[in-house]
């Protein structure tokens, strides 16, 4: 039973973020499409036989058996058509008609991607500090590849490879899709320049790089029940806990052990409050068999977001182009062997994602969507033929050399454009398939 109601928490939320997120790259064809007198013949969900179809006006309206992508058939779309010259036929508009056409899907995946993020920044968040600071180390895994290639604490990394990092963010970026590969740090100690080579560890099912290292982190109170001990003794949302009983560089973990383990007995925690210092004496009660103060308490710092729609909106233009430029590094990656092509994921590990966010809640399912939607909207522009993308270089190059290529020619062209699109299913199905064995 439990085993069918995980298929089921997993399948629900993978058919909701794919269904939407199909709708709306063909609702862009579709709607362009008519919106220059284009006659469409069929808008599908989904592909092979036909599960729900209902007819209105020309158009044929259905959801199909295999719900991995859509499409829109257009009057005239192709040569193999046989197109009359109908001024309602796809090829019977201009390149510039068609460009759009084909350009609208993309771009309403984008536009859903911007909306949702929007949407989401409204809901605010605790955002941590450390994500926008400079990758200064913290802490070493005493077993991690970083501390056996000699990284030491408070080094600053300054570049991975050619790479410059100027935020943890960033630093991870650089690291994470190099699992089992090696890579040079450029590394600030106290001025002076210092080069490490190493080579990542793969962590979890997805290979992720890592090198075993911790920013900087100073653990910072987030909640404080009415009426605790902790409310009784002064602390504030956003006090910075700096030492327990005089001893400092404790993280949350430690804090949270000797509080367990000093039940009916007087602490003193220094904090940092809008930047000075100040001791605060507190018992802790004893619950059960361990000691607690009512506080919970977060690893690092964090500071609190609540833009209006207006700065949501701003905000989610900035974080869209950064996340476009990453995409746009890894989608280039594929091609120059930098993007690791067992790190890319099929079906069964977006459906997988797709269950585990959920159960975290909407706001995190949208933060999903808008992640997948981005890729979707840049992954259709890459000029490989079969996809948006590669229509529209045939039209830009039909464009240029003034003169519309034959039918042999295109057709060997969208055989190519077939075959990689076909390499590279293959190839994210092949890792879903490794990760389920793992």
């Amino acid at each position: 039973m439990s085993s069918i109601l995980g298929f089921v928490q997993t399948i629900v939320p993978f058919l909701f973020v794919l269904g939407v997120l199909i709708f709306v790259h063909e609702l862009g064809h579709f709607l362009v499409a008519r919106w220059y007198g284009v006659k469409v013949l069929a808008f599908s969900l989904g592909f092979g036989p036909k599960l729900i179809k209902v007819t209105r006006g020309d158009t044929e309206y259905c959801i199909s058996a295999i719900p991995l992508g859509g499409y829109v058939k257009l009057a005239g779309e192709t040569a193999e058509d046989k197109p009359s010259g109908d001024p309602t036929e796809f090829l019977s508009k201009s390149k510039w008609i068609r460009f759009q056409v084909y350009l609208a899907g993309p771009v309403m995946n984008i536009a859903l991607a911007l909306i949702l993020t929007t949407v989401v920044l409204t809901q605010g968040a605790d955002v941590p500090l450390y994500r926008s600071a400079p990758p200064v180390i913290g802490a070493l895994a005493a077993d991690g590849v970083a501390a056996k290639a000699g990284v030491q604490v408070g080094d600053r990394i300054v570049r991975v490879n050619d790479t410059a990092v100027e935020t943890w963010d960033q630093f991870d970026l650089a690291v994470m899709p190099r699992a089992n590969r090696e890579i040079e740090l450029a590394i600030d100690r106290s001025g002076a320049p210092v080069s490490i080579i190493l080579t990542p560890a793969a962590e979890g099912r997805f290979d992720i790089g890592t090198i075993g290292v911790a920013p900087v982190l100073r653990p910072q109170v987030m909640f404080i029940n009415p009426n605790s001990p902790g409310e009784r003794a002064g602390f504030q949302l956003r006090d910075v806990i700096l030492a327990v009983n005089g001893e400092t560089g404790l993280g949350r973990e430690g804090i949270i052990s000797r509080i367990q383990k000093s039940a009916n007995a007087e602490m003193t925690f220094t904090v940092e409050r809008t930047g000075a210092p100040q001791a605060l004496v507190v018992t802790p009660e004893l619950v059960g068999e361990i000691g607690m103060i009512g506080m919970q308490i977060s690893a690092g710092e964090t500071r609190r977001v609540e833009p209006g729609f207006v700065e949501a909106a701003r905000m989610s233009v900035d974080e869209t182009w950064q996340s476009s430029k990453a995409i746009g590094t890894t989608l280039a990656g594929l091609f120059t062997r930098e993007t690791p092509v067992n790190q890319l994921m099929g079906p069964v590990a977006i459906a997988e994602i797709s269950g585990a966010t959920a159960q975290l809640g909407w706001v995190a399912l949208l933060s999903l969507m808008a992640m997948i939607s981005l890729n979707l909207g840049l992954l259709n522009l890459m000029p490989i033929p079969v996809l948006d993308g590669g229509h529209i270089a045939i039209l830009a190059m039909e464009g240029l050399a003034r003169r519309d290529f034959s039918v042999k020619v295109k057709e060997r062209i969208l055989v190519a454009g077939f075959a990689t699109i076909l390499l590279l299913m293959v190839t994210v199905i092949y890792n879903d398939v490794a990760r389920l064995l793992r």
